[in-house]
């Protein structure tokens, strides 16, 4: 039998735009539009001009177009810097069973590439949901383990998933896509470091895995060849980074091509952790059903899985300090108390004017948490607010689901400061109504350059 991934890079090779379900389809358009906005958003961040500094510095073949910039770029330094933008705020899709985000990486890699390639839009369609795909398959078998390993799930699906829609923009024979794949096994990585001082390699991860998927594509394309026992054999992916565990890689090959796993990637409202989406939407939603006043709240506690508890109420200390926007994105605390004061969560939840807040800080340490074992399947828990008098408010926390109308306004929230309301929203229209890379060059060369 053939290796692994020889096998998903047959397939690969072969997705056309009819093969894909309308499910799965339907949702691309809004893939584009979601990512678009979150680079858009992303691009005056420090992290990403530190680097588009850096790609300014290093030339190369003008390829493809920059955020903020007015010249092209190689497409392996535009997916770079597009996957951090896409990252740095922790906006960005996820896939609830393995906690990866496909969107930041497998958009940049695409975009950079069809724009270098001029390529036609079925093709370009199809690269995205392989990449999607490929990171929903190569997730599913590690679950939530990488996080438990203290990796960053999406620093090592990342590049693999980047490779295989890299490979398929690009129209790579099968062979060509499984070395890259295979290469870009070796590149997989990502400490959590970054929680213990919210250093700025999260958002690295991602931009590093849409630029190592490619450079792989560009090595296999050479004939560069790749190792294909990276995905089963004793020296695999999983068996050096999951060592000693029992893993069940049937969700690698099963029902591939008529079960598209990657549909269940779920789109963010919120700037944080996914995990903490369901609690804020519960606590939204109790203190406006039972019309509480924060100045009422006594306590808030959530019920959580023990696997969540340790991304976002684990150590508490560390919960509680909120000195960098990556802690405040990973606590419970800090986000739970900022939904019941200020009746929303948005990009202004990450400010330094912000997190100073007393109010907030005096909230957050009244929030609790305690775990629970049969938690965990889905981003599930409950909340319950005490109030001043003794009375008790409780409802479960659950994901909504995908919902089109709001990941458009995201987009135009995100995107309007710097378009203005008419053409923010014409731009949502275009990337939804044709969902081709064009239109998402558009609105990224919108955007005021570091050169003019």
């Amino acid at each position: 039998m053939p290796p692994v991934v020889r096998q998903l890079a047959e397939w690969c090779a072969g997705v056309q735009g009819a093969d894909i379900p309308n499910a799965t389809a339907e949702l691309l358009p809004l893939r584009l539009l979601d990512t678009t906005g979150l680079i858009f958003a992303g691009t005056a961040t420090p992290a990403v001009a530190a680097a588009r500094s850096l790609v300014e510095t290093l030339g190369g073949a003008p390829q493809s177009t920059m955020s903020g910039s007015i010249d092209r770029v190689p497409a392996a330094a535009a997916a770079l810097v597009h996957g951090v933008a896409a990252h740095c705020f922790d906006f960005d899709d996820t896939i609830e069973e393995s906690v990866v985000h496909p969107g930041s990486v497998v958009v940049p890699t695409v975009v950079a590439l069809a724009e270098a390639g001029n390529t036609a839009d079925t093709d370009f369609r199809a690269a995205i949901a392989v990449g999607y795909e490929v990171a929903a398959r190569i997730g599913a078998v590690a679950g939530r383990r990488f996080h438990l390993r203290e990796m960053h799930p999406t620093g090592v699906v990342g590049p693999i998933a980047a490779a295989a829609a890299a490979g398929r923009v690009r129209g790579m024979p099968a062979e060509k896509i499984s070395w890259a794949m295979g290469l870009a096994c070796s590149m997989a990585g990502g400490l959590r470091a970054y929680a213990r001082d919210g250093g700025w390699s999260k958002w690295l991860h991602v931009g590093w895995a849409a630029h190592g998927g490619i450079i792989a594509a560009d090595l296999a394309a050479r004939g560069f060849r790749g190792p294909e026992y990276v995905l089963d054999g004793s020296s695999d992916l999983y068996s050096a980074l999951l060592y000693g565990e029992t893993l069940d890689r049937s969700p690698l090959l099963d029902g591939l091509g008529t079960i598209w796993r990657s549909a269940a990637a779920q789109f963010k409202l919120y700037p944080c952790a996914h995990v903490i989406h369901p609690f804020i939407d519960a606590v939204l939603a109790l203190m406006r059903q039972h019309d509480l006043e924060t100045s009422d709240v006594a306590e808030i506690e959530c019920t959580i899985a023990p696997w969540a508890a340790a991304i976002v109420c684990e150590p508490n200390a560390a919960k509680l300090r909120f000195d960098t926007a990556l802690e405040v994105i990973g606590s419970l605390p800090y986000q739970l108390a900022v939904a019941a004061l200020d009746g929303h969560v948005g990009l202004d939840a990450l400010e330094p004017t912000t997190r100073a807040r007393a109010d907030i800080a005096a909230l957050a340490s009244r929030v609790k948490y305690r775990k629970d074992e049969h938690l965990g399947r889905s981003f599930d828990g409950v909340v319950n607010i005490r109030v001043a008098s003794g009375r008790s408010f409780g409802m479960p926390a659950r994901l909504p689901g995908n919902d089109p109308a709001k990941v458009q306004e995201k987009f135009v929230t995100l995107t309007e400061p710097a378009l203005g309301p008419s053409a923010s929203h014409a731009a949502a229209d275009r990337i939804l109504q044709t969902g081709h890379w064009r239109s998402v060059v558009e609105v990224l060369r919108w955007l005021p350059c570091s050169g003019s």
